[in-house]
């Protein structure tokens, strides 16, 4: 085994099942949905909560552990995420009530948070530059294979063995990982000694869990002062959090400011947080869909999923190799406006009384898409970001990429919540008039009101608890049931395409900002500059052959350019 220990792609293989791990159960969890609404007898809010306490904790100390990494060891750091997600799986699996496994899956976003930043902090430090697109590639595809399995194997799993199954299956990963990780992984540090910015770490926890206890509640508490107060606070403390960042510039700040001086890293920034949104409304409001609306089992709605999630892995790994020869400006724009059209066209498919196979042409062009944006995303945004800043830089692109995932599946979730409210209350009020007159009111109340009590869309429920009065006829009773499945059908249906509205445009609007992304001679040039002006300490760090790439490629463009200006000023064209 030995022989094996700091080989790259042995290092690879070993990063990319520990980032698998973090992701299978994000979208498991959204398949296992509708049954643990009907197991834990709990409401869509709730059951959100399991997912949106995963994300909020994982973004909220992504750049924390990033530090960390660097300051302890990235291995160190992947090891102990590691074992603390492991363990934090179990405590999901045992749990027996909502509140129990919400805290364990605390935890678990603790543990995915300490790992997840290490793995490309130590993919950078392992290839040099001309090869890191390929592997960041292969690291992409591991997002679309995750994507694949999660629903897919959530959904055998909720089918056969239940959903406790979905936790259960990472401990044989997490045991496989560790070994792995303690044979193979190097441990690499760069020796420089950083401070952790405690402040900013609270005040970005704190940020978070104001904008997305609001987003996930306000429509149970009927959006009032108190949750727009809580909207307000979120946004004041993000500017508190920033003003305390520009202070800290000059000593050690959780984000340090001048990563997002290359435009290119900016500019991914963004655009890694717009296909966080979109994939969580991807999932988020078709799952339910596919399950209570069609009736079909976990296993078949992950099954309707996976052609086009199959096609996302195999596309990843290639677009990445395309972003190293071709740049991948113009493949990523061409992924998010694919992404974008597939969610579009699935709005105006689904509909009641569906089949499955209906939704493949645009669940293909969705993925197809997905697959042209994470390899690419990765490589221009880590390009000309030096080793040692990695672990911060690696930090700072997960942290706002989880940013998106918690913001996008609060905001995915408070819209469907918000436009499932309206639409039973309307579908109630239209399938009254053939009722009775003597439950007509009664009827459309149970749906009026059923916001208030925390949606119930599992997968044979109707939204709605009503009961029909002591001694109403069996075929009155009958037509009411009858009556609510229908409301039920409609009502998510007509909540889904506008739902499915907001992911569409935020994605639109990543792809648009793709226009500001350098690249050719511009690109060179501007990194050859940076180099010029103080940059020669990577010579230092002489071991990475891709700084040493890097710089020199630069450097024969800045040459170049100087010479095409200097012809300029001579009299040549301009």
């Amino acid at each position: 085994m030995n022989r094996w220990r700091g080989n790259p792609w042995a290092v690879l293989l070993t990063l990319s099942l520990g980032f698998f791990m973090t992701l299978l159960d994000l979208t498991a969890v959204n398949v296992a949905i509708p049954s643990m609404l009907d197991d834990m007898h709990t409401s869509l809010d709730e059951v959100l909560w399991v997912i949106n306490i995963y994300i909020l904790v994982l973004a909220a100390l992504l750049i924390t552990f990033g530090r960390l990494g660097d300051m302890r060891g990235p291995r160190t750091m992947f090891i102990v995420g590691v074992a603390v997600f492991t363990v934090a799986s179990v405590l999901c699996a045992l749990s027996r009530n909502p509140a129990q496994l919400i805290a364990a899956r605390a935890v678990q976003g603790l543990g995915a948070a300490a790992l997840m930043p290490q793995t490309m902090t130590i993919i950078i430090a392992t290839f040099p530059a001309e090869r890191r697109g390929t592997a960041l590639g292969i690291w992409g595809a591991v997002a679309g294979v995750a994507t694949i399995a999660g629903p897919t194997l959530g959904g055998f799993l909720v089918s056969t063995a239940g959903w406790r199954w979905i936790f259960f299956i990472n401990i044989p990963i997490g045991v496989i990982v560790l070994a792995l990780a303690v044979a193979l992984v190097p441990d690499l540090r760069h020796g420089a000694r950083r401070k952790l910015d405690i402040v900013g770490v609270l005040l970005a926890a704190a940020t978070l869990v104001c904008l997305t206890f609001a987003l996930t509640e306000g429509q149970r508490y009927d959006w009032t002062a108190g949750i727009w107060g809580l909207l307000g606070g979120g946004v004041l403390l993000l500017v508190i959090f920033l003003v305390q960042q520009g202070i800290r510039q000059r000593g050690e700040p959780l984000l340090p400011f001048g990563l997002f001086r290359d435009r290119n890293y900016a500019v991914m920034s963004f655009v890694s947080a717009t296909v966080q949104v979109g994939m969580m409304g991807l999932f988020l409001p078709v799952m339910i869909y596919l399950q209570s609306v069609l009736r079909f089992s976990a296993i078949k709605a992950g099954l309707v999923m996976a052609p086009a999630m199959v096609l996302s892995a195999v596309v990843s790994p290639v677009a990445g190799r395309m972003a190293d020869r071709i740049g991948g400006k113009y493949i990523l724009m061409a992924g998010l406006a694919l992404f974008a059209t597939g969610l579009a066209w699935l709005a105006l498919v689904a509909d009641v009384g569906r089949t499955w196979y209906e939704f493949q042409p645009a669940l293909i062009v969705a993925g197809f898409g997905i697959g042209c944006v994470f390899g690419p995303m990765v490589t221009v945004a880590m390009y000309n970001v030096e080793p040692g800043m990695a672990g911060a830089a690696s930090g700072a692109l997960n942290t706002i990429r989880q940013i998106g995932t918690v913001i996008g599946s609060a905001a995915v979730g408070a819209l469907l919540q918000n436009r499932l409210a309206g639409a039973l209350r309307d579908e109630a009020a239209k399938q009254a008039a053939g009722l009775p007159a003597s439950v007509r009111d009664q009827f459309v109340a149970g749906f009026d009101n059923a916001a208030k009590g925390g949606l119930e869309v599992g997968a044979g429920q109707t939204g709605a608890a009503f009961q029909a009065p002591a001694g109403t006829p069996a075929s009155v009773v009958h037509d009411l049931r009858q009556a609510a499945a229908s409301v039920f059908e409609h009502g998510v249906v007509h909540a889904m395409r506008p739902t499915l509205a907001l992911p569409i445009a935020v994605i639109a609007a990543g792809a648009v900002s793709c226009f500001l992304v350098l690249t050719g001679a511009r690109r060179e040039v501007r990194v050859a500059r940076s180099a010029y002006r103080g940059r020669r300490r990577r010579s230092s760090m002489s071991t990475d052959s891709g700084a040493t790439f890097n710089h020199r490629a630069g450097m024969a463009a800045f040459g170049e350019k100087e010479t095409r200006d200097s012809g300029t000023s001579a009299g040549g064209r301009p």
